[in-house]
């Protein structure tokens, strides 16, 4: 038997199918006018960003990502050929490839984030009184643990695996 949603429920459902669907447009509209870059990109260059050495292997990159092996490899060939990623065999397993976030990538990611970050500002940490962000915080974990049962997305800066 069907559990059909409450009003109450498909209010909230709604929501956040609208949220999903508008707010990847206004990330990638403001990284494609201001850097040139999609928001995938952008998340990609920021994850090694944060690599030690600013490296990974590309199955760690798809994971940090959540992306196929196969979009991610087509995104960073597309980056690599604009200077800011380069992909060199893995020095302790040579079946493996790493991607390398370049200098020029760097100073992409630097120039790149106080945009990224204003954009993120303006349509969602602003738009929320401190005690909404902790609920959103709550939610997102909630969703997150469902979506993504063996944790395979790495937390966020100053999230505590066991926030998750």
């Amino acid at each position: 038997m069907t559990r059909w949603l409450s009003d109450e429920e498909m209010a909230a459902w709604v929501r956040l199918v609208a949220v999903v669907e508008l707010l990847p447009g206004v990330l990638d509209g403001q990284l494609r006018r201001d850097a040139g870059l999609t928001h995938f990109d952008y998340f990609v260059l920021a994850m090694l960003s944060e690599a030690p050495r600013h490296t990974l292997r590309m199955t760690d990159l798809a994971t940090r990502t959540n992306a196929t092996l196969p979009r991610l490899s087509h995104v960073v060939r597309r980056l690599e050929a604009r200077g800011l990623v380069d992909r060199a065999p893995c020095p302790s397993d040579g079946r493996a490839t790493n991607a390398r976030l370049t200098d020029e990538g760097w100073a992409k990611v630097r120039a790149t984030a106080p945009g990224h970050v204003a954009t993120v500002r303006e349509h969602v940490i602003d738009a929320l009184t401190p005690e909404q962000l902790g609920q959103l915080a709550d939610i997102a974990g909630t969703l997150l643990r469902r979506l993504d049962p063996d944790g395979r997305l790495r937390p966020a800066a100053g999230v505590r695996d066991d926030d998750r």
